[in-house]
């Protein structure tokens, strides 16, 4: 009996931990009014496991609401190491830590504080997971700020959906955050409005003209693009820029602080420099901890059914006042995801096969970067390998109509995406 005392122990105090989550389930009246309490509900909360995507801003919020919410096996993947500049809003990390995976400082700082909560790590890139790790989750939750890597895990989950099979489908919730923005939503492959049918919801990232960075810079981005585009090239030769390695953004920042002097301009820092070049919005700690909430929010309500969850989608604005709106974003037929017709597009049989390709990277809903072209199986232009894209670039001078007949059904692949596009041209 002696050794059972700790166990009991460690079983009341996990009790009293999450007794005001146990107290919500127990009481209908407090939640939707067609939910029963029953154990089974409390049990699954337990047992069930959770992916966290993204070990950011975003992440540690999550991470530390699973935890505290009673969620116990929770998971979260993440490719990113600690830097300094994250410390104020990620506060899983200390200064200490810096250089370290995100992902496995993360989980222990909430298993060390959180006992009977069991957070695994996985320190790699969420396309190094084949399906049958993403198929042992029972709810996923992403807090990304790429949107390549949102489209592959949408993707990615829409194409485990098997109709005969309930337990393929997997709820995915995402979160985002821009300054005192952010939005929530639900996403139920197959059933509900993919991520990429909002595609065109979405700005493309903001672009400066280069005659406007080489010759006339008027703005601190000015010369941070100007370091990046010109000078990067003319004095590292062939070596690509790595973002994520201090080094060379302290290189562009210095770069380019030396190029504002030249010019008058104030502004420059080292924040900025890494904004500009990664497409960094500045992240608000405020705003991160609103998104989140949500996000688990909608967990708790999935895993327990005690409240209906969000249909589908939540804006929210802390920038004027605050300001939220919900509505539900409806799922597109021609979605090149979770469709069931090919998307339709009228476009010029004299244009060339180039000129389609930077529509699909200018085009809202497609936001392509390195389109490849088939036709039948056979290839029109391909991206790789670089023989045989040296073979077909001719292809891209030609017109349209030299290549496929109005009408014709061309596939769009794209090396960053899981899926390709099946698009129907007719010629006008």
């Amino acid at each position: 009996m002696a050794d059972m005392q700790p166990s009991l122990d460690t079983e009341a105090a996990e009790s009293q931990r999450w007794a005001g989550i146990y107290k919500l389930l127990d009481r209908s009246s407090l939640i939707h009014p067609k939910f029963e309490p029953v154990p089974e509900i409390k049990e699954f909360v337990k047992s069930a496991k959770i992916l966290v995507i993204g070990a950011g801003g975003l992440g540690c919020e999550i991470l530390k609401n699973l935890a505290l919410t009673g969620f116990k096996d929770i998971h979260v993947i993440d490719m990113d190491t600690i830097d300094v500049s994250n410390l104020n809003r990620q506060f899983l990390f200390r200064r200490a830590d810096v250089g370290s995976p995100k992902a496995v400082t993360a989980a222990a700082f909430v298993n060390k504080r959180v006992q009977g909560v069991t957070v695994t790590p996985h320190y790699c890139k969420i396309q190094d997971k084949d399906e049958d790790f993403y198929r042992e989750f029972a709810i996923i939750i992403c807090g990304l700020d790429s949107i390549e890597a949102r489209r592959w895990i949408n993707a990615t989950l829409v194409g485990m959906v098997d109709p005969e099979d309930p337990d393929t489908l997997k709820p995915l919730i995402d979160g985002g955050t821009e300054g005192f923005k952010g939005q929530a939503r639900v996403i139920l492959p197959g059933m509900s409005s993919c991520y990429e049918c909002s595609m065109d919801m979405l700005s493309k990232p903001t672009g400066f003209p280069l005659c406007t960075i080489a010759n006339t810079p008027r703005l601190p981005e000015h010369c941070i693009e100007w370091a990046s585009v010109l000078e990067w090239p003319n004095q590292h030769g062939e070596r690509k820029m790595d973002t994520d390695d201090p080094k060379d953004i302290q290189w562009l920042y210095e770069t380019a602080l030396a190029r504002a002097k030249q010019y008058n301009i104030q502004g420059v820092t080292y924040s900025l420099t890494q904004g500009v070049v990664k497409n960094i919005i500045p992240a608000i700690a405020a705003t991160n901890a609103i998104i989140a909430a949500s996000c688990c929010n909608e967990a708790f309500k999935i895993a327990t059914t005690s409240a209906k969850y969000l249909d589908n989608y939540m804006m929210y604005s802390g920038n004027d006042s605050v300001y939220t709106y919900t509505f539900q974003h409806q799922k597109k037929d021609d979605c090149p995801v979770c469709g069931q017709s090919t998307t339709k597009l009228e476009f010029r049989g004299d244009k060339t096969l180039e000129e389609l390709m930077d529509y699909l990277k200018e085009k809202p809903d497609a936001q392509m970067k390195k389109p490849s072209f088939s036709l039948g199986g056979k290839p029109l232009y391909m991206q790789a390998p670089k023989q045989l894209e040296e073979a077909l670039r001719p292809n891209l001078s030609k017109p349209l109509a030299e290549l496929f007949s109005s009408g014709d059904e061309i596939s769009v692949t794209d090396s960053t995406l899981p899926f390709s596009l099946q698009l129907q041209i007719d010629f006008v």
